[in-house]
C-alpha cells in the first residue's frame, strides 16, 4: 500500500508529542487553511476525535466534507528533509505556535533548532471590494530564517494532489504546466467536466491553479506522489518534467509540485509565496426573472482570462494581505470592546467559514451572492440559513445581504413560486438555483415569511435604502398577511430548527411572526403607506400582549418563556427576540428581556444553554443571538461557555453550530462548516 495513503505512525507521534504548540486565541476543532468558497474549503482536523491536536505536520488537510485534499509541505535543510505540512512520511518539524485571525492561520515551526518557519494561510476577506472578493483563490506564504546564528542551505517544497479536482477518486484528471507574467503554475482539471455537478460535495467542473513566483531557483514536476516528493527529498530540486499519463485521482496519486531553492538562509527572513484557486466561467444555474440561465462568476467581469485572474491575485499579495489585516483588526477591536477576548474567539473563527459558503456571481450591474447550506442539505440561499448568517453581512457590508436576498425576490416576483408564503430556498441542490415552481420545497411558512420581512428591513435601515422596500412592498405585504393569520397561534409546523421536529404553538416561532408584523409596520411607514403602518402596528402590539399571557410561565422560579404555549415544564432559547432589539422596534417589553436574562444561567450546562428541553444539545449561532440581547453578565456567560467549548471540544471538523452542552461532542445530527456561524457577529449589532 502507498506510503502516501498510510503515512508513518512515527511521523504522527513526532508531531503530537515532540512539539508543544500554543494556540491563540484558542485551539479550534479544525483549523481553517484555504477557506474561500463552497469548493475551496480545506481544513486541518484538530480535535481529539480523529485529529492530531492541531499540528500542521503529521495530518492530512481535508475538505469540509472530510475527504483528504492532499496538500504537502517539505523543507530540506543542509541535506536533511522534514515535513511541515501533511503526512508524507519524513520527520516532522516542531510546531511551536498557532494563531488565527478572521482571515489567517499562522503556524510557527522550529526545524531542529536551526531554522524557524512562519507559515501563513491567508484566505482574503474584502467585503467592500467585490472584485477581490470574487476571486476564489487563497494564499500560502512560507517564511524561513535562521535560529542558531548560522547560515543554512534551504529548499522549500509544496504540492497539491489531484484530490482537489473531483470527489470521485476514480475520475480521470488532466493537467498542464505553464508560465505567465512571471508566475509558474500547474493547471489541473477533470478530463470530462460535469457542469453544475457535485460528487461528495466537490465541484466536478472548473480549473484548479497552483502557482508560485518563477525564478532561477524554482523547479517543478508532476507525477506520482512518491516519485515527485522522493525526487525533492533526494536532490532538493525537481526534474522540470510533466507526467504525460493522465489518469484517475487514485491511480498512483498524481501530485503537482514546486521546489524553491532559497540558497543560504541567515537571520533575515526569506519567503516563498504560493497561490491556490478555482476558476469556473459559469458558476451557478439560476431561474430568475428572465428564465433559466447559467450565471458567470463575478471575477469574469474584472479579468479577461483565467491566467489574468491568477496573475492579479498572486501579485496582489501585499495589498490583499493589508486589506485583510485591516479587516482582522476591525473585527478584533470591535469584538474585544463588545464582549472581551472570549468573544474574539467566536467572531474570528466564524468569519472565513461564513464567507466560505458563498460565491459572487453575475456582473457589476447585476451581482448576486449565492450561498450554500453546507453540510445539512446543500440547499441554495436557504432563507432560514441566511437569517442566522445575516449579522456578518450587515456588519461587514450590508450590500452583501441585499445580494443574497435579490435572487429570492427575483424568482418569486417572477411568479415562479406558487405558494402565498415565502419560499424556503432557491434550489434544493447547490449550484442549481432552479427554484421550486411546484411549490414542494421544505415548508417553513411562518419562519421564512418572518425572516424575509425582518432581513429586508434590516438591510434598508442600515443603508437608508427605502427604495428597496418600495420595490418589494407587494411581496412583503403578501408575506405579512400570512404572519397575521398564523403568528398568534402557529400551526403545527417546523421552524429553522427542523431537526428538532415540528410543534404547534411554538413560543419562539410565534414571536418571530409578531416581530415580522411590526417590522412591516415600519416598512409601510417608510414607504408612505400610513394606513398599513397603523394596522400592522396595532396587530403586532395586540398579539404581543396576548403572547405574554400564553408564552410565559409566571409561576416558575424564576419565570421564563416556555417552548410551546401551555407547556409549563418546558423552556428554550428565545433567540428570535434578537430582531426586535436589532431593528429597534420596541415591540417586546424590557421585562421580557430581563426575565430571560435571569433565567438562562439557571439552566446552563458546562458548554452552554440547551436549545430547548427536548434535548441537551444547543446551537452556537442562536446562543450568540441570545447573548446579544441579554444582560451583560448573562451575555458574558454565553460567550465564555461557547469559547470554552471551541477550545475543549473533542470534535474535529470545521466549526459546528450544533453540539452537546454536556459532553461538547456532536449530537446525532452533525452539522459542520455552515454559514450560520455568521451569527457570531450578532452582539456587534446590538451593543450594550
Amino acid at each position: 500500500m502507498q506510503l502516501y495513503r498510510l503515512g508513518l505512525l512515527v511521523a504522527s507521534c513526532v508531531a503530537s508529542v515532540a512539539a508543544q504548540s500554543t494556540f491563540t486565541p484558542a485551539r479550534p476543532p479544525a483549523l481553517p487553511l484555504a477557506v474561500k468558497s463552497p469548493y475551496l474549503s480545506t481544513w486541518l482536523p484538530a480535535g481529539k476525535d480523529g485529529g492530531n491536536g492541531g499540528y500542521l505536520a503529521g495530518e492530512w488537510p481535508v475538505f469540509w466534507a472530510n475527504q483528504i485534499t492532499g496538500w504537502t509541505g517539505l523543507i530540506r535543510v543542509d541535506g536533511k528533509v522534514y515535513t511541515w505540512m501533511g503526512l508524507p512520511g519524513s520527520k516532522t518539524v516542531d510546531q511551536t505556535a498557532y494563531e488565527f485571525t478572521s482571515t489567517k492561520s499562522i503556524f510557527t515551526m522550529n526545524v531542529d533548532g536551526a531554522l524557524e518557519m512562519n507559515i501563513t494561510f491567508l484566505s482574503p476577506l474584502t467585503p467592500k471590494d467585490l472584485r477581490r472578493q470574487s476571486l476564489v483563490f487563497s494564499y500560502l506564504n512560507v517564511e524561513v530564517s535562521s535560529l542558531d546564528g548560522k547560515e543554512h542551505d534551504v529548499q522549500v517544497y509544496s504540492d497539491i494532489s489531484a484530490e482537489w479536482v473531483s470527489g470521485d477518486r476514480n475520475a480521470t484528471v488532466q493537467w498542464d504546466y505553464g508560465t505567465t507574467d512571471g508566475i509558474a503554475y500547474h493547471k489541473v482539471h477533470r478530463q470530462t467536466p460535469l457542469a453544475f455537478s457535485e460528487i461528495n460535495q466537490q465541484a466536478e467542473w472548473g480549473n484548479w491553479y497552483w502557482g508560485t513566483d518563477q525564478h532561477k531557483g524554482l523547479s517543478y514536476q508532476s507525477g506520482a506522489d512518491n516519485d515527485v516528493r522522493g525526487q525533492f527529498s533526494k536532490t532538493g530540486q525537481l526534474n522540470n518534467a510533466k507526467d504525460q499519463k493522465y489518469r484517475a485521482v487514485n491511480s498512483d496519486w498524481p501530485v503537482f509540485g514546486f521546489a524553491s531553492n532559497l540558497g543560504k538562509v541567515g537571520s533575515s527572513p526569506v519567503n516563498t509565496l504560493f497561490s491556490l484557486g478555482l476558476t469556473q466561467d459559469a458558476a451557478i444555474q439560476y431561474a430568475g426573472n428572465d428564465g433559466y440561465d447559467p450565471v458567470p462568476s463575478l471575477w469574469k467581469s474584472h479579468f479577461k482570462t483565467e491566467l489574468g485572474a491568477l496573475s492579479f491575485f498572486h501579485k496582489d499579495f501585499s495589498e490583499s494581505n493589508s486589506l485583510s489585516s485591516s479587516f482582522d483588526s476591525q473585527v478584533a477591536k470591535d469584538s474585544v470592546a463588545t464582549a472581551g477576548q472570549d468573544y474574539l474567539v467566536l467572531t474570528s473563527l466564524s468569519a472565513r467559514q461564513a464567507f466560505g459558503a458563498t460565491q459572487l456571481c453575475g456582473t457589476p450591474d447585476q451581482t448576486y451572492l449565492f450561498l450554500k447550506e453546507i453540510s445539512s442539505d446543500g440547499n441554495m440561499n436557504t432563507v432560514d440559513v441566511v437569517f442566522p448568517a445575516y449579522p456578518i453581512f450587515l456588519y461587514s457590508n450590508p450590500e452583501l445581504l441585499k445580494l443574497v436576498l435579490d435572487p429570492l425576490y427575483e424568482n418569486q416576483e417572477a411568479g415562479k413560486y406558487p405558494q402565498a408564503y415565502a419560499m424556503h430556498d432557491l434550489g434544493s441542490s447547490y449550484p442549481n438555483a432552479t427554484g421550486h415552481s411546484d411549490g414542494k420545497d421544505e415548508a417553513m411558512p411562518l419562519e421564512e415569511c418572518g425572516n424575509m420581512v425582518i432581513m429586508t428591513l434590516a438591510y434598508a435601515m442600515k443603508t437608508h435604502n427605502s427604495k428597496y422596500l418600495s420595490a418589494h412592498y407587494d411581496k412583503l405585504k403578501q408575506w405579512t398577511g400570512y404572519l397575521v393569520d398564523d403568528a398568534l397561534y402557529p400551526a403545527n409546523q417546523i421552524s429553522t430548527d427542523d431537526f428538532a421536529g415540528s410543534l404547534a404553538n411554538q413560543t419562539n416561532l410565534a414571536l418571530k411572526g409578531m416581530i415580522g408584523i411590526q417590522a412591516m409596520s415600519v416598512i409601510a411607514n417608510e414607504t408612505g403607506h400610513a394606513d398599513d403602518a397603523e394596522k400592522y402596528s396595532n396587530i403586532a402590539h395586540d398579539y404581543i400582549k396576548k403572547w405574554q399571557r400564553l408564552a410565559i410561565n409566571h409561576d416558575a422560579n424564576p419565570p421564563h418563556t416556555t417552548l410551546a404555549y401551555g407547556d409549563s415544564e418546558s423552556h428554550g432559547l428565545l433567540y428570535n427576540l434578537f430582531a426586535d432589539a436589532q431593528l429597534g422596534l420596541g415591540l417586546v417589553p424590557q421585562s421580557v428581556y430581563d426575565m430571560q436574562s435571569k433565567f438562562y444561567p439557571t439552566v446552563a450546562n458546562k458548554y452552554g444553554v440547551p436549545l430547548d428541553t427536548r434535548h441537551t444539545y444547543t446551537k452556537g449561532d442562536w446562543e450568540c443571538f441570545t447573548a446579544a440581547i441579554s444582560s451583560r453578565d448573562t451575555r458574558d456567560m454565553f460567550v465564555k461557555d461557547l469559547a470554552t467549548w471551541v477550545d475543549e471540544t473533542p470534535t474535529n471538523r470545521a466549526l459546528t453550530d450544533l453540539y452537546e452542552t454536556k459532553s461538547g461532542d456532536y449530537p446525532q445530527n452533525q452539522f459542520v462548516a455552515r454559514p450560520v456561524m455568521g451569527g457570531a457577529f450578532a452582539p456587534l449589532l446590538v451593543r450594550q
